[in-house]
């Protein structure tokens, strides 16, 4: 399971370090592609796949939007052997990652935001809409 909270900085080549804790989790290569909240998400590949399913039983025209979204801007990205991952301009462009990067675990999937998206997106989410969530959830 994909949890936990790591910062880093990007470089001036889009090279991210990728924490060693989701290395093992994610695989030898995995996808990362645009995602909601203004934020990037990378996919082991098994959860890709699932993704990739789910769509497919879908309506063609009825999840066309979706399928463009996320394929369009998908890429396979490979760490080196430093850890870093390449994330290519259009991507960064996307997220707004400039400098400060922070990566969470999501459960099956890793999220990688702008720093400061983050702590916005955390501040407006403790203000109330977390504890509607969890409440409708049961939890």
């Amino acid at each position: 399971m994909l949890i936990g909270r790591y910062d880093y900085t990007i470089d001036d080549k889009g090279r991210l370090n990728f924490p060693a804790k989701f290395r093992d989790d994610m695989g030898a290569s995995f996808i990362v592609t645009c995602w909601l909240d203004g934020c990037l998400a990378a996919f082991p590949p098994e959860e890709w796949q699932r993704v990739t399913n789910a769509l497919r039983e879908k309506s063609m025209v009825r999840a066309r939007d979706v399928q463009r979204y996320l394929y369009a801007s998908a890429t396979e990205v490979s760490p080196d052997k430093q850890g870093r991952i390449l994330i290519p301009q259009y991507l960064r462009r996307e997220a707004l990652l400039e400098k400060d990067v922070t990566i969470i675990g999501v459960g099956g999937r890793v999220e990688i935001w702008a720093t400061d998206a983050w702590e916005k997106h955390q501040k407006e989410l403790r203000s109330g809409p977390i504890a509607s969530a969890m409440e409708g959830l049961e939890i």
